[in-house]
């Protein structure tokens, strides 16, 4: 199972950089920097929510679930 952020295709739409949506949502840099390139290993609601408003978007508009594809034997 793999969760993929989807947080560059939202942020070129709406023509936002990372910088912008940091200080919208008051986080730091790295912090979003860390959520963008998936190497989060979790998510405030509080945090995806800012999100979410700030990019007027929906959770599963940030969010997708990938189904790992089987090894191949």
């Amino acid at each position: 199972m793999a969760i993929c952020i989807n947080l560059d295709r939202l942020l070129l739409d709406r023509r936002m950089s990372l910088t912008e949506l940091a200080e919208r949502v008051d986080l730091t840099l790295a912090n979003l920097s860390i959520l963008k390139t998936g190497k989060a290993r979790a998510i405030r609601f509080t945090t995806l929510d800012a999100i979410c408003a700030a990019l007027d978007c929906q959770p599963g508009d940030i969010l997708e679930h990938v189904a790992d594809t089987p090894p191949h034997g």
